[in-house]
């Protein structure tokens, strides 16, 4: 059996794109590639136009899930599997990460903790509509 948070999902538009399984070893040249995201971010990132000089790891994980997603689109696939790996290392609660809209206008990257992909693919969502008004 499976233990819950095990995987990292990566949903683009509500297609699963990634997988990412945190019980299989990460080999040492990726951790260090890992521990060398880390200090180049330990010098600044930049979202949305700000410079955040001191980011902490929501800022570092919505940075890093933004760059994956753009990879992706990008079709850099390397790119975009060592940006889910940090994701899945650094972060461990993080469970999903869900891009919807269209990368040449407006993307919107969630970062999911209470839910998993499974969970999250029979949840029905809630739609909410103006009622008319009769005319009578």
């Amino acid at each position: 059996m499976r233990q819950a948070g095990n995987k990292l999902h990566v949903v683009v538009n509500a297609v699963p794109v990634l997988e990412f399984d945190r019980s299989q070893p990460i080999p040492g040249h990726q951790r260090l590639y890992l521990d060398n995201m880390d200090a180049k971010m330990d010098q600044g990132i930049q979202i949305n136009g700000e410079f955040h000089p001191t980011p902490d790891p929501i800022l570092r994980s919505q940075f890093v899930a933004n760059s994956m997603v753009n990879a992706l689109f990008a079709e850099n696939y390397s790119l975009a599997m060592a940006l889910c790996t940090w994701l899945a290392n650094r972060i461990p609660d993080l469970q999903m990460v869900k891009a919807a809209g269209d990368i040449e206008a407006d993307m919107d990257v969630e970062l999911i903790f209470d839910r998993d992909y499974e969970k999250a693919k029979t949840e029905q969502g809630i739609k909410f509509y103006k009622p008319e008004k009769s005319g009578k």
